[in-house]
Formats: C-alpha cells, structure tokens, sequence
C-alpha cells in the first residue's frame, strides 16, 4: 500500500531564513502579499524586518495584525474581508501557531468565500487559496508545514478541525532566531506541543515509514533541547534543534494524523481557553499511560529517540522510564493541572461528557493505538484534575 506525502514546495531552514522572504514571494510570481500577523510580531520588528525583504525588490506589501491566540470565526473575520476586497496575491504568515492557522483559514475563505464550519472535517479541503508563506516564530505547533488549521467556533465553543491540501503553506521559512526571544512559558508548551505531535504520528494507526522516520528524528532533537532551551533562551544550540524538531514533527502528524491527546486537548481549549501547547502537555502523561497496553513496542521507541531509555531496556522497562520522563518534564516545566490553572471544578466536571463527545467528534480518537468509548474519556479527563 502507497502513502501520500504532502510537504510545502519551498522548505528553507536555518538562521536567517525568514530574510529571505521577499526571495521567495518573487519566485512564487507573485508582488502583492498580505502580511498576516500579531501585534507582538510587530512590536519585535520581525514584521518590518519581512517588509525591508520584500521592498529591497519593489514587492508592496499590507499588514493584518489582528490575529488572536486560539484563533476563532470572529476574529479572522477582518482578515478575510481584506482579501476580498483587496488585490493581493499570496500571504505571508508570520508568528506562532495561531498567526499561521488563522493565515490559512484567511487564505481559503478569502479566496471561496463561505464560512469556517463549511470546511470543516470531514470535509477534505483539496482547492488552493492564496499561496502562503509561513515563517513560524515559536518551536510548536509545526503549521507551517501542516495541512490542518483549528478555528474555534464562539457560537457553541467548539474547536474545528479543517483538514486539506489546500491548507498546505506553498513555503515555509524556519528561521530559529526569530524564537530567541521567547519567553519560558511560551517555550514549554510549544515545545511539549512539538513533542506530542511526534510521539502521536509515530504511534497513529496511520503512521507510515515516511511519518516513522521524521517522528523518530523529531523526538531526537526534541527530548533532549527542551529543557535547555526553557532554562537558557539564548541558547541557539537548543533552539536551532527545537525548530528543526518542530517542523520535522508538523511533517510527521500532517502524514500520520494526531490522536487521543490532540482529540481531548481541543475542547479543554475551546472551553477554558488554555492555549492548545499547554492543554496538550496537561494531557500526555494520562494519555500515554492509557494508550501503552495498545502500542507497547511502539511508545519503547519513542523513549530510546528521546535519550531516556537504552536499546537494551525491554519494552516494559523503556516504557516504565517513559512514563516517569513525561511526568518529570511536566513537573520542570511547572504544567499546571486545570485546578492549577484556575478552571471552575464545578464546570470543569459538569462538562466532562460534552468534552468527550467533541473530543470523538473530532476524528482524531480513532488514530489512537487504543481507542477510547466516551466513558473512558471522561476517566481520563477525571484524572488530569
């Protein structure tokens, strides 16, 4: 059986990459792009630093910077009415995982029209929008090299997967100087984030050896540069091989799909607004246990690429020093339990049965080794508490 590998056209990694932005809108025919952004990307001047790329080859180019953590229907509202009503050509996207996701939502409405539930999956969204170049600026949620985006509809609190070809970046420029300045926080729970994305493409029940060989590689620049990077930010050793890891994750569970953990995680953000790295790292210990029974061998890989365990350890041993790494990073990385981070108990567990329901509906369930009913949900939701 094949397995269809989608990748950017354009994939430039490396210090000093995002300069070459206007190198890459010129060789993309393009003159007229849309910088989709945040406010923060333009107060850090890495905004007007794009723009000198694209002026120093007569490129003009317009700003949107009003792109929100946990993007929703609402906020790229704007966003899209400018493509529409303007006669640009192509997106650049600029900023972590939000900028980049509401970049890609922007590029396809702004081109069909309609609205974000229309794309949603199990729609799978084949047609082209504008092309986008994706510069991401934190070590994460590997969008720039996804097919995927995540909008939350306000209306019912429900974050929506959207899935496609047509959500591709055309090109994505990782430049991992632009994370130096990443604050500590944003630090761990992007990087728990890209090391969730590797460990569920490698053990998805769509994992290929495509997917296999870039997850692989991914948690061996991972595991071991995370907790560098969160102590010491200007560590470019560390935040060299987080980027890099990042995307070669982002490939990896374009690939192969997410699972339980990704699953659940959407609506304790959707409800709770607990940005979607730390819902995840909340998550992957009690996910990981639940899951190893299913995919015993598989998740003893997944410790000998992260450095935690030796290729001699049996598969219980290598799984047992797993668990106790996930548990270990959690605690340094100072991961709150949703008690910790302020949620409502009273609303946390009258909510536990609609969570489940969204988490199944999102698909991405069905990808774990072991798939759970609702119920089993629910428990594991209990135990995060």
């Amino acid at each position: 059986m094949s397995t269809q590998i989608i990748l950017p056209r354009i994939l430039q990694v490396g210090a000093g990459a995002s300069r070459e932005a206007g190198t890459i809108i010129q060789a993309l025919g393009c003159q007229r792009p849309l910088i989709v952004t945040d406010k923060m990307m333009v107060q850090l001047g890495y905004v007007a630093g794009i723009q000198e790329s694209l002026t120093a080859l007569n490129i003009v180019s317009d700003v949107f910077d009003e792109t929100v953590p946990e993007p929703t229907v609402s906020s790229i509202q704007a966003g899209v009415d400018k493509v529409r009503n303007g006669n640009y050509d192509a997106i650049i996207a600029i900023g972590g995982g939000s900028p980049i996701d509401s970049a890609k939502a922007i590029s396809i409405l702004g081109k069909y029209g309609g609205v974000m539930r229309d794309y949603k999956f199990p729609r799978l969204v084949s047609e082209p929008g504008l092309p986008i170049v994706a510069i991401p600026t934190t070590a994460g949620t590997g969008s720039e090299a996804t097919r995927v985006t995540i909008i939350t509809d306000e209306s019912n609190d429900e974050k929506m997967l959207c899935v496609g070809i047509g959500f591709m970046p055309t090109a994505a420029l990782v430049d991992y100087e632009l994370t130096l300045s990443l604050p500590p926080r944003t630090t761990a729970d992007t990087g728990i984030d890209a090391l969730t994305h590797a460990m569920e493409a490698y053990v998805s029940k769509k994992a290929s050896l495509y997917s296999d060989s870039q997850a692989i590689e991914a948690m061996k620049l991972l595991a071991p540069n995370l907790r560098r990077a969160y102590h010491d930010g200007s560590d470019r050793e560390a935040r060299e091989a987080m980027m890099l890891g990042s995307t070669l994750a982002g490939v990896a569970f374009s690939n192969a799909s997410v699972a339980l953990v990704h699953g659940m995680s959407r609506p304790i953000g959707a409800f709770y607004h607990v940005p979607h790295g730390l819902s995840n790292a909340m998550l992957l210990p009690a996910v990981t246990q639940y899951s190893i029974p299913a995919a015993a061998e598989r998740y003893a890989d997944c410790a000998r690429a992260m450095g935690v365990a030796d290729v001699a350890d049996t598969v219980d041993v290598a799984n047992t020093k797993l668990m106790t790494e996930l548990y270990a990073i959690n605690e340094e990385l100072q991961v709150p339990t949703p008690e910790q981070f302020g949620i409502s108990r009273e609303h946390f567990f009258g909510n536990l049965e609609t969570m489940a329901e969204q988490a199944l509906a999102s698909g991405s369930p069905s990808n774990n080794p072991r798939v759970p009913s609702a119920d089993e949900i629910v428990e594991i939701y209990k135990q995060l508490w």
